[in-house]
């Protein structure tokens, strides 16, 4: 699949001042990594001579020997299109340069220097290093003229362009790779010689994570193992890979072998992120040389861990989300009500997910604010598909929580307009459905007036992107609760919500019921009209969804991903039919989202036509039909 960029960060049993063995230890693992279609495997910092070589640095026959070790990678590199990235002393008009040397099919494509040179405590590099900053220009590396620099990126044909820092450039107030992610560098490799203290890889993965996030980029880091000097300290070969401040991978410290471990990083994911946030595009494009490289292997098999539910946090961190969510909801419901003048909440309760939801948030928010509880009206409004199961769930829920519950039969006023407009009971199209959603918002809107309140929204963020709504029936609100919150979050937070014991055997119920909006008649009392069966399952589109509008996945890669997450649940012929479905429905239903109530973002993810969503109502959906 296109964007998709397999990348490594190695470590080698180094062998002190001895590059040509090093250099050995560096091939094996080239090669290796080539046969598992890896793009750029990245080394440590000064791998050919070792970190601790110290004083040798300023002798001669290192020199020399570090040449012979970068011509031997560079023949043996010849049919290899993986690139290395690996560290050497770079003798430069006199000086030496902690630097990076990109190699790729037996040529060295560039060297880039370490900018900021550590000289405190157990480091002294200052001693042998000077700073590369603001060089530019040629050096010759074993007898080839090679561009060296800082100002060097390095790109492919098609998503790729990545730059080098080294070590303590990380660690700096102004870390050079800001300066290569605004020229365009999605991918950062560091090489590294960090040793171990207390408390310090830990410190080490939260640089890495967030300089990712910062940079919207990928960030390789690689540091030197156990086999550097342990005489006045032990460094441990730490293996970071991040991608947008998430850890992908990372080694196991102290191995005694060389190793490597290797990701796949979705770099246009990351580029169409870029493209979204203005705070990147308002920094200056530095000059940069472009240095082209030779095509990258063919990643067969993306090895990547997709989640089903991409909206729906892990679970140890449950507790925490739907606190947070919930306090989003209920002081947003409070300052609306206040800036309205009213305590009164009406909302319609059905005894499904989402009217649950928006009770118990709203039951929240009184409590909040010591409100009496008794001024949510809550009023279920049964027709011509309600059950008994649904109504006594909403009637019980209502009761437990001390709110005022009203029943209504919409029955008697959706025959009567059934006759006014001339529309035949036994008819079960969509204009027996719909009288019935309208006759619901009606009768809430108008006790809202009567009462003096609002009206709460109960519709869903998945239920908006689908248009799954009766427009100006449950479509509208005077302040729409969920509508930034989707179909399998709020299966999650009402979860949450079984914590208290005296409702927790009606959560239960309501969460093993099968979605639906009962507007057709049930059987034996039973429901008949099951939503997923008519437009998919929610857990397809809450996916498509997020893709689609998070990174701008086209839906031939949606299907891709679709297919990886839900291998064992789903054909692809299935995942197929539902991802057109909701293509058509997400583009033909913008006329919905186009005058859709006010109501409060909770994720990253929101349709507000004000906010985070613009598009044309008319606009065509063929375009990406085509996969």
């Amino acid at each position: 699949m296109d964007g998709f960029y397999r990348v490594a960060s190695a470590q080698i049993k180094t062998t002190i001042a001895n590059p040509e063995a090093n250099a050995k230890e560096i091939i094996a693992l080239l090669e290796g990594s080539n046969r598992r279609d890896v793009g750029v495997i990245l080394f440590p910092e000064l791998t050919l001579t070792s970190y601790s070589a110290y004083d040798l640095f300023f002798s001669r026959s290192l020199l020399i020997a570090q040449d012979r070790a970068i011509i031997s990678i560079l023949e043996r590199s010849q049919d290899i299109s993986t690139v290395a990235i690996i560290g050497a002393v770079v003798n430069y008009r006199g000086r030496f340069f902690n630097s990076a040397l990109i190699i790729q099919r037996g040529e060295i494509l560039g060297a880039v220097p370490k900018i900021y040179i550590p000289n405190r405590r157990e480091f002294y590099e200052k001693r042998y290093f000077s700073s590369g900053r603001d060089i530019g220009g040629y050096v010759n590396i074993a007898g080839r003229e090679v561009p060296f620099g800082t100002d060097l990126l390095f790109r492919d044909s098609k998503e790729l362009i990545f730059g080098v820092e080294i070590c303590e450039d990380l660690w700096a107030i102004n870390p050079p790779s800001f300066k290569m992610a605004s020229a365009g560098a999605n991918l950062i490799f560091n090489l590294s010689s960090s040793n171990e203290l207390i408390g310090k890889a830990q410190y080490r993965e939260e640089l890495v994570r967030t300089q990712s996030a910062r940079c919207i980029s990928g960030y390789v880091y690689a540091s030197s193992g156990v086999y550097e000097t342990t005489t006045d300290t032990i460094f441990g070969g730490d293996l970071i890979i991040s991608e947008y401040g998430k850890t992908l991978k990372r080694g196991k410290r102290f191995e005694l072998d060389s190793s490597y471990i290797y990701a796949d990083i979705d770099l246009e994911k990351l580029n169409y992120l870029r493209l979204g946030e203005t705070s990147f595009s308002d920094e200056p494009i530095a000059d940069f040389r472009d240095i082209e490289i030779a095509n990258l292997p063919r990643v067969q098999n993306i090895e990547v861990n997709i989640s089903r539910l991409p909206f729906v946090p892990p679970i140890k961190y449950r507790d925490e989300v739907c606190e947070e969510i919930t306090n989003i909801q209920s002081y947003s419901l409070i300052r609306r009500m206040e800036g309205a003048g009213v305590k009164k909440a009406v909302i319609g309760v059905s005894g499904g997910l989402d009217s649950t939801l928006a009770l118990l948030s709203t039951h929240r928010a009184f409590k909040i604010r010591n409100w009496n509880t008794k001024d949510i009206i809550a009023i279920s409004m049964g027709g011509f598909g309600t059950t008994t199961e649904t109504k006594n769930s909403a009637k019980e829920l209502c009761e437990i929580l001390g709110v005022t519950f009203r029943e209504l039969d919409i029955r008697y006023i959706s025959l009567r307009e059934f006759e006014l407009i001339g529309h035949k009971p036994e008819d079960l199209s969509v204009t027996y459905e719909n009288v019935q959603a309208r006759a619901r918002t009606s009768i809430l809107f108008n006790t809202a007036n009567r009462e003096g309140g609002l009206v709460i929204g109960t519709g869903d963020l998945s239920e908006i992107a689908l248009g799954w709504s009766t427009y100006n029936g449950d479509h509208m609100s005077s302040y729409a609760l969920n509508s930034g919150i989707p179909k399998t979050l709020i299966k999650y937070i009402i979860e949450f919500y079984k914590g208290d014991n005296k409702i927790s055997k009606i959560i239960d119920d309501i969460l093993k019921r099968p979605i639906s909006p009962e507007l057709l008649p049930h059987q034996n009392d039973k429901i008949v009209q099951k939503t997923e069966d008519i437009i998919g399952p929610y857990e397809l589109h809450d996916f498509f969804l997020y893709h689609f509008i998070k990174y701008g996945a086209t839906p031939k890669k949606i299907l891709f991903l679709a297919e990886i997450a839900f291998r064992d649940i789903y054909s692809r012929e299935t995942v197929k039919k539902w991802l057109k479905l909701f293509i058509k429905r997400f583009f033909t239903q913008q006329f919905k989202r186009s005058c859709m109530p006010d109501g409060p973002k909770v994720g990253t993810i929101s349709l507000s036509p004000r906010a985070d969503w613009r598009m044309a109502s008319d606009s065509d959906f063929e375009v990406w039909l085509d996969f």
